[in-house]
């Protein structure tokens, strides 16, 4: 039976050190004031090239991050398997400009492909298309505008590199996850995975595009998806999560003047996201989901849809998906009784990773009530130990 509050099975990993350190971070990632001075100095101090490393390092690098190459990663790895927990490798490198910047992510993200075809413990690759584009190309070329001759030769690159990718895992076995990102730049990352699956999903879902369901629109893109990969006859893959960029799309939707693409509310996206995990589990013989949540009654929900439907708890076409150093209750529980659980584990130099390390500081700052049930846990946890 699944208990989200049995902390000794959600912390078994943690020593008593490293649980008090994780309450300390999450306190001072509560204060929001303490989140903006934070992100303040690790911009000027990266602008002035101060030695920040260890710190950041020894601090929220180490409660998010698995470390700095795939190496660095491993006994993480190897210990979240032991525990049933698989791990999803993220190169979390961010903001590039140049095509040899790009090339090289690309070659890191061919590297983990490989590295994971290799390790039972991963059965997952992830990246972002920003990554290896830039943001502008991408969005000129989701608002449907002409492209210039050179930037058609970047465009072409750009899907070099994503095609590159997405074979290197289908001949491997492995697979990948393209992330979701800004609504005005997500319609070419749709059409570049849309590609990816019609030639790679052919068998079973081995690309998956992942859809934000707190915008309003995402639900009805989902079930157009499906009728087209039944008409084509490919399988879809989805990963489905709330969302990442509500406070940015309301900002540029009111400035720009058009309506707010995010869901009026946040019961409104707890439904949406719990309405698209319904219509996967329903529509399972053509679709497969990483259900990408922090959430525990969607997490319940979605063990319950599986055995009113009797999916057994470890169909491979079902996974749930958490960040590493966060929500340890759901992932651990959930192995423990037997679904498949995947950990987000991003690694990546120390200082290419402040802009995904700010990120996790500004979500958990925002959302008080998930640093709040982080909290609790590990206080339960630490007088369980008798350390309170």
């Amino acid at each position: 039976m699944l208990d989200f509050n049995d902390t000794e099975t959600a912390f078994s990993l943690k020593s008593n050190a490293q649980l008090k350190k994780a309450y300390w971070l999450f306190k001072l990632v509560a204060s929001k004031s303490l989140v903006g001075l934070g992100k303040k100095a690790a911009g000027l101090a990266m602008k002035l090239r101060l030695p920040i490393r260890e710190v950041v390092k020894q601090t929220v690098y180490d409660q998010f991050v698995g470390g700095e190459t795939i190496e660095e990663c491993e006994e993480i790895i190897k210990k979240l398997l032991e525990h049933n927990v698989y791990s999803l490798l993220d190169y979390s490198v961010e903001g590039k400009e140049t095509d040899a910047d790009f090339d090289a992510t690309k070659d890191k993200i061919v590297q983990t492909i490989k590295y994971g075809a290799s390790h039972e413990g991963v059965p997952f690759a992830v990246f972002k298309v920003t990554g290896i584009a830039k943001f502008a190309l991408l969005e000129k070329y989701s608002e449907g505008h002409a492209l210039t001759e050179f930037e058609s030769r970047a465009w072409t690159r750009a899907k070099n590199r994503v095609e590159e990718i997405c074979y290197t895992a289908h001949k491997f076995g492995l697979k990948v996850l393209i992330d979701a990102e800004e609504t005005w730049i997500q319609p070419a990352i749709d059409e570049l995975t849309q590609e990816m699956m019609k030639r790679f999903n052919k068998k079973e879902a081995q690309i998956y595009n992942t859809l934000q369901m707190y915008r309003t629109d995402r639900l009805d893109y989902l079930k157009e998806r499906l009728q087209q990969a039944k008409a084509e006859d490919y399988k879809l893959g989805v990963k489905l999560v709330r969302g990442a960029y509500m406070e940015k799309e309301r900002e540029r939707a009111q400035e720009k003047g058009y309506p707010d693409p995010i869901q009026p509310s946040k019961e409104a996206s707890d439904k949406s996201f719990n309405d698209g995990v319904q219509f996967v589990i329903e529509n399972l013989e053509q679709m497969s989901i990483v259900a990408g949540t922090h959430n525990e009654d969607s997490s319940f929900y979605l063990a319950e849809l599986m055995e009113k439907h009797e999916v057994a708890k470890n169909d491979r076409r079902i996974w749930f998906s958490q960040l590493y150093g966060m929500s340890d209750n759901l992932s651990f529980n959930l192995a423990k009784e037997g679904y498949n659980v995947v950990k987000y584990l991003p690694f990546g130099p120390v200082q290419e990773t402040l802009p995904y390390l700010i990120r996790r500081a500004e979500e958990n700052s925002a959302a008080g009530g998930q640093t709040s049930r982080e909290m609790k846990l590990i206080e339960r946890e630490l007088k369980r130990r008798g350390l309170d």
